[in-house]
């Protein structure tokens, strides 16, 4: 009998730990605040970015660069600090299985804000194309370097850094493999 109960005991903890592992966020995705104050809302999903409402609690983030704890309840939290203008926002997310991050340009105007996911391909993409036009017309190669220093100044200024951009290829370069 003891024996039985040592097994109940042991079956009972293992669920309640495999619970914890399955309820984590492992995807995520941000949409403007559902009472427009300028507060983003992140909201967990699962793989294919349907809204996953057994979420709750507190998790860790880092919202560009700065560690945030962020209270889910029913899979969504909202960001403590309200976006002032358009700019970048990286977010990341790490726990047991790996971390997750995402490069979104918020778009502010007079409707509120409109967060624009941004693909890491793009990040290698852009760059490339203007470096590749650049060798092919070697005339160009003053106006594709001023294009390029251009388009670094305008991210930088908006709070796009290059840790940012490297971060998101690399997140991005781990969801392929």
């Amino acid at each position: 009998m003891w024996k039985f109960g040592c097994l109940l005991v042991t079956l009972f903890f293992s669920g309640l730990l495999h619970a914890q592992h399955s309820n984590g966020i492992d995807h995520f995705i941000v949409k403007e605040n559902l009472i427009k104050n300028g507060k983003l809302a992140i909201i967990a999903t699962d793989a294919d970015e349907n809204p996953t409402d057994s979420i709750s609690g507190s998790y860790q983030f880092i919202i560009n660069g700065f560690n945030q704890e962020l209270k889910f309840h029913e899979g969504v939290a909202i960001t403590p600090n309200a976006i002032e203008a358009s700019a970048f926002v990286f977010i990341k997310h790490r726990n047991q299985r790996g971390s997750q991050g995402r490069l979104y340009y918020v778009l502010k105007n007079d409707t509120g804000l409109k967060p624009i996911a941004i693909n890491w391909y793009y990040l290698i993409l852009i760059p490339a194309v203007i470096l590749l036009v650049a060798y092919l017309f070697k005339r160009l190669m003053v106006l594709a370097i001023v294009i390029l220093i251009g388009l670094f100044i305008y991210n930088y200024s908006k709070g796009l850094d290059l840790e940012s951009i490297f971060e998101t290829i690399t997140h991005g370069i781990k969801g392929l493999i």
